[in-house]
């Protein structure tokens, strides 16, 4: 009777069975769930993934650049002075540049730097270019910059610069303002007071690099105005193969080396150093360049003179291209360009100083490319007196006509 009692005890009622099978159908609804939660899951985040690529374009060089791939383009795969040095160190990443285990030049997307308030920056420096140069050369050149104390930028766009993708990037950087090349602009351009100068008129209604020139000189006018807005207090005009070079200063800044100058100083001439050819393959000037000739400015007289027929390997001048240096403005009533490396004043002459230390750097032909390139942007016929009427300096006329008559292996040559 006991073992029937605990055998009826152990045997499931109707009550007990129903409670039973409502556990299990609840816990395999759960299992199921979680399964098809587990199944869902990875699949909405790829398609996720998949809309944002979608979005965003496969040629967007902030996401190829991205901290991913957080190298300079030009170092991927390849050795500098010191990345073995800094890949076998403690850690420290207190190195600059190429001692250091961390990338050169990473890319963020937004570019947004904590350790820049931008509002007690002090001077507030800005730079303005006219380019029509890819992302691959104009983001290390703005990165650069931002770095070493530039704030803000007045980009005026032509070409591969102005196409969709690329002014895309460029307009979302902070502190970026890009000016497309229209037919709206250019009438406002038309009414400029620059057209009644002197000074600029036997550079009027030419091809080519002469009529560049009056482009900067006008984009140049315009970006003085949008400085000014801005709150601005220095102005450069650079291209995008020059790099500002503030040796002198404890901490490599253009801020630092404006900060301290006289009140009635207006205008900072920094000489040029221009990049010397080492190779025929550089791919990326910035990253790989490394020797430069100084500028007179910065030599003595019998070093300059003492190696001048070596500097010039057979050239007509001392430097492939220019030799005058570029120079920041001290942004204030009146001021106007002076052509593409000058300012100057409506109303007074200005007071110039020139820097000691302080350089621009000018990677000037420095990619076999480059021949190619400025061949391919101008229509003159490649005669020596053709060429006159659309290059203003005389290496240029010879690149020219070599590109344009030359085989490859001839322009190489050259």
């Amino acid at each position: 009777m006991a073992g029937s009692g605990l055998h009826q005890s152990l045997r499931p009622t109707s009550s007990s069975s129903s409670l039973t099978h409502l556990i299990i159908s609840h816990s395999f609804c759960s299992q199921h769930r979680l399964l098809l939660l587990l199944t869902l899951l990875p699949l909405s985040l790829a398609l996720f993934a998949f809309f944002l690529q979608w979005q965003g374009g496969t040629s967007d060089p902030v996401t190829r650049f991205s901290l991913e791939n957080s190298h300079f383009p030009g170092l991927l795969g390849s050795s500098y002075p010191g990345r073995d040095k800094a890949s076998s160190s403690n850690g420290c990443n207190s190195n600059v540049l190429g001692q250091s285990s961390s990338p050169v030049f990473p890319y963020f997307r937004g570019w947004q730097f904590n350790y820049y308030n931008h509002s007690n920056l002090r001077p507030k420096v800005c730079i303005t270019t006219s380019t029509s140069a890819g992302l691959e050369q104009i983001l290390p050149w703005i990165f650069y910059h931002k770095v070493i104390g530039i704030t803000n930028f007045f980009l005026f766009v032509e070409g591969k610069a102005a196409t969709l993708d690329v002014s895309r990037v460029l307009k979302s950087i902070p502190g970026v303002q890009v000016i497309y090349r229209t037919r709206e602009l250019e009438e406002k351009q038309a009414k400029s007071r620059i057209w009644n100068e002197n000074w600029l008129a036997s550079f009027f209604y030419k091809p080519c690099n002469y009529e560049l020139f009056v482009k900067q000189t006008l984009n140049m006018e315009m970006a003085i105005v949008m400085a000014r807005e801005a709150g601005m207090e220095w102005i450069f005009h650079l291209d995008t193969d020059e790099l500002l070079h503030p040796a002198g200063t404890r901490e490599y800044s253009v801020r630092e080396l404006l900060k301290g100058l006289p009140a009635d100083v207006d205008m900072v001439v920094f000489p040029n150093y221009e990049s010397a050819v080492e190779r025929d393959d550089i791919r990326e000037p910035f990253s790989e360049v490394s020797m430069f000739k100084k500028n007179y400015d910065h030599l003595t007289r019998d070093t300059y003179f003492g190696h001048y027929k070596e500097a010039t390997r057979g050239n007509p001048n001392y430097f492939l291209t220019y030799g005058n240096g570029k120079a920041a403005a001290r942004i204030q009533d009146n001021l106007r360009p002076n052509g593409a490396h000058r300012w100057h004043n409506y109303r007074k002459a200005p007071r110039e100083i020139k820097m000691q230390e302080a350089a621009v750097l000018h990677y000037t032909y420095s990619k076999y490319s480059d021949l190619t390139s400025r061949r391919d942007r101008c229509g003159c016929k490649p005669t020596k007196d053709d060429v006159k009427r659309c290059f203003m300096l005389d290496f240029d006329r010879s690149a020219f006509i070599i590109a344009s008559t030359a085989t490859d292996e001839e322009m190489l040559q050259w």
